[in-house]
């Protein structure tokens, strides 16, 4: 396992913040680490007696666990804090007294006791403002005097994203290079919820640093942010790729190799970056035109030869956005995706907590 110095201490806020060699040193640690997990052999003198601490303003299955179970097969530990427990840390402007304090003294004490600190924060917690979430994280990195790791905010959801390249590259021969020219939908899907934008912007962003087809698919209401498109024409320019969009699911999955198929809301009602949305209640309104968006068997044979795969970061909403002959047959690779939530974080861990 190598790991460069030049990771060491960086903060782990988006992917488009490092460059693809970065990338693919983390991601290669974490495979390694993978190995070594499948072979129950021994990785905890990787972060001995490191501590992470964990911030969450909003719920998690994924995300807290694999955070813990990695820390303590690297040899650390990490500190769960729940905002309903602590005084919520808040920015400069949005403190109330006794219940919270402000977000430049909390990362100074925490980065003070351990040795990186990691925040979700986004959707109802930083009350639907566009970049609110993304912008407190960014704070806690400012003041950090430790790494600081981006769990899932209102833009972006890098580990995530680190996973989900993980697992494509394990689709493909084992070979970063192999990604080169695939076909990955990023697609919209019917739920009746709200949800944020963090996995589809990451979902077409992180496929376009390593030279694939990128098609996104939905409906014109749920554009995703026109920076989020701009930067991936770019990688598209920069590492050989492509980049479409397309209105219609079944035309979108057509020769595809990776379908990635998840509802999210719409960036209008969420508003511009900073501004509160006006009319939440109109997402019901817009989403229900479109329930027919729904990953099927018969979608899934349009792909490449019938045997493209499945892909979604969970939870999913079961009988709105997808058939459980999908989600649970023979195309999905939703679980391979969970789990390398554990082996990627590790490898981001360990390059930047060593």
């Amino acid at each position: 396992m190598v790991v460069t110095e030049d990771l060491k201490g960086r903060d782990f806020l988006t992917m488009i913040e490092f460059t693809r060699e970065e990338i693919e040193t983390m991601l290669s640690v974490g495979i390694d680490l993978k190995r070594r997990f499948v072979t129950h052999e021994d990785h905890r003198h990787i972060l001995p007696g490191r501590t992470l601490f964990m911030v969450f303003y909003n719920d998690s299955l994924r995300t807290r666990n694999s955070f813990e179970a990695g820390m303590t097969q690297l040899g650390g530990h990490a500190h769960f804090l729940e905002p309903g427990a602590i005084y919520t840390p808040a920015l400069k402007g949005d403190e109330v007294a006794y219940s919270t304090e402000r977000v430049s003294d909390v990362a100074r004490v925490l980065s003070r006791m351990g040795d990186a600190i990691s925040i979700r924060i986004y959707g109802g917690k930083c009350g639907w403002i566009y970049g609110k979430g993304h912008k407190i994280i960014r704070n806690f990195a400012h003041w950090s005097e430790k790494p600081v790791i981006n769990m899932e905010d209102d833009i972006y959801h890098p580990c995530q994203g680190m996973a989900d390249v993980m697992t494509i590259y394990e689709k493909c021969s084992h070979d970063f290079n192999k990604l080169q020219g695939k076909k990955f939908v990023m697609s919209w899907a019917y739920s009746a919820g709200q949800k944020p934008m963090a996995v589809p912007q990451t979902g077409v962003l992180a496929p376009s640093m390593f030279g694939m087809d990128v098609t996104l698919a939905c409906p014109q209401e749920m554009d995703l942010h026109p920076d989020i498109i701009k930067k991936v024409e770019e990688h598209c320019d920069l590492f050989g790729g492509s980049f479409t969009i397309e209105r219609d699911m079944k035309t979108a999955f057509e020769g595809a190799d990776f379908v990635y198929p998840k509802s999210w809301g719409i960036l209008d009602a969420h508003g511009i970056e900073g501004v509160r949305p006006a009319k939440p209640e109109i997402m019901p309104e817009i989403m229900n035109k479109y329930k027919n968006w729904k990953t099927t068997v018969e979608l899934m044979d349009v792909t490449n030869k019938g045997r493209g795969y499945y892909m979604h970061c969970l939870p999913q909403d079961r009988a709105m956005e997808v058939d459980d002959e999908v989600a649970d047959g023979k195309w999905s690779i939703i679980f391979d995706q969970a789990e390398n939530r554990l082996h990627a974080q590790k490898g981001i861990m360990a390059s930047i907590m060593h």
